[in-house]
């Protein structure tokens, strides 16, 4: 598992918290129907490990659904020369409830702001949760800009639609993804998810996450996301791009349909997921969760299946 940069990487080994996903440029990319786990006595890493350009979303600050502890470690971790924020960094819905800002969330937000100063391009693309920053559309601090979308261009040359997704709720007739079993209902499956993985994580398990366990297995809430995958593809189709790059839905996935790519950066709620580019412009989904031992190889099935993120 190598990750370059300008043609040379510097490897160290360390047990990191990390699952990594990669999927070939120019190729769709699909797991077989099992994915085939092989186990590792330990994962070579990059450190910092360093991509042209990431991606996260739906990281939530201000929630105590956040899993701050996974995305400080990530973003102390990584380099890019840009990043975007791809929408609901911060849930002003939670903390209108209730008040939460503990201070691993100030010290994520410094990490960003960190990365500003030291010259990474910092684009930040509102979601629903914050969207009263869509009222600041164009305004720029520093290397930080605000933008209701964005276009990105890789280092093949091939450009992509940046958007946070929620745009598309009408159009899928259902809503927020939660508003299938209720805001209430799905705290509750949250507050159970770190329940479980606190044990987890006490026994030397790695995480899991149970929130994206059940939402693959409820056929309202998959009907939902394949309706928004094809509402947010049809949008790249009218804008005439190669592709979308998204979030909102908390179901990380890579996958090409009609010649058009669908990139959906995950969540740091439920999957500790960011979508990056590599400086030779690959596109690659890494899963940064406390797992020591397992790493997922999506293979190449040849029949332009959609692959999720587990």
């Amino acid at each position: 598992m190598s990750i370059a940069n300008n043609g040379q990487a510097n490897f160290s080994l360390c047990s990191s918290k990390l699952l990594h996903t990669r999927y070939a440029d120019e190729q769709v990319v699909a797991p077989h129907s099992s994915p085939e786990k092989i186990l590792m006595t330990s994962i070579l890493q990059l450190h910092p490990l360093k991509f042209r350009t990431i991606w996260i979303s739906d990281t939530h600050l201000g929630s105590r659904a956040c899993c701050a502890e996974f995305l400080l470690d990530f973003l102390q971790k990584v380099e890019s020369e840009h990043l975007y924020l791809v929408g609901d960094i911060i849930d002003l819905w939670s903390m209108q409830r209730s008040m939460f800002w503990p201070q691993m969330h100030n010290n994520i937000v410094r990490e960003i702001l960190k990365k500003g100063n030291n010259g990474t391009k910092i684009t930040y693309i509102p979601g629903n949760h914050d969207g009263f920053l869509r009222d600041h559309e164009g305004l720029q601090f520093g290397n930080i800009s605000i933008r209701r979308q964005a276009f990105h261009m890789t280092a093949t040359g091939r450009h992509f639609l940046v958007l946070h997704g929620d745009e598309f709720d009408s159009i899928v007739a259902c809503g927020r993804l939660k508003n299938l079993a209720g805001v209430g209902a799905y705290g509750l499956l949250i507050w159970i998810n770190h329940a479980v993985n606190y044990f987890r994580r006490k026994a030397g398990l790695p995480y899991w996450s149970l929130a994206t366990h059940l939402k693959h297995r409820i056929k309202g809430a998959s009907r939902f996301i394949r309706r928004f995958e094809d509402a947010v593809l049809s949008e790249a189709k009218r804008q005439n791009v190669d592709g979308i790059i998204c979030g909102h839905v908390h179901r990380a996935s890579i996958f090409q349909s009609e010649g058009l790519l669908y990139c959906n950066d995950g969540d740091w709620v439920e999957s500790c997921t960011a979508l990056v580019e590599t400086y030779d412009g690959k596109l690659e989904l890494i899963h940064w969760a406390d797992n020591k031992h397992t790493i997922e190889d999506m293979r190449l099935d040849g029949n332009g299946a959609r692959s999720e993120a587990a």
